[in-house]
């Protein structure tokens, strides 16, 4: 009786992955819209995707303390997140691409929280994050 939920979770999570594969092609589609203010530039310089200055390079952002970009000027409410200690994982990133002052102000309880992320992206954002992810090893 044990043995059937085991192999029901083990197919399922056999079915889930190529399904993950997927997200990350299309996150890879889908970030063609953020790369106007982001690049994803290895630690040996290699461009994996070439893009703006204006936002923090988002490579190995995933497992990544928030705000600790070297050389980037983060607002100060983001920087308080990070120095609270909050890693990135998929599901903050997707949160926080929904609406960036919506999650600053969920982890700061500050009202007046500000971000300089004005983009909302209103869908494919668990797409993105496992785009991410993938380009980020």
């Amino acid at each position: 009786m044990i043995r059937l939920p085991l192999f029901a979770g083990l197919a399922a999570l056999a079915l889930a992955t190529p399904a993950l594969a997927q997200d990350a092609v299309k996150g890879e589609s889908e970030f063609k819209k953020c790369k106007a203010c982001h690049a994803i530039v290895a630690d040996d310089g290699t461009e994996i995707v070439k893009g703006g200055k204006v936002g923090p390079n988002l490579y190995g952002i995933v497992g990544r303390t928030v705000a600790s970009e070297a050389d980037f000027k983060y607002s100060d409410s983001i920087a308080a997140v990070g120095a609270s200690g909050l890693v990135w994982d998929e599901a903050e990133l997707a949160a926080y691409m929904t609406d960036p002052k919506a999650w600053l102000v969920e982890k700061t309880g500050d009202a007046g929280a500000k971000t300089k992320m004005t983009f909302k992206l209103a869908k494919n954002q668990a797409d993105v994050t496992a785009f991410l992810a993938s380009a980020g090893q």
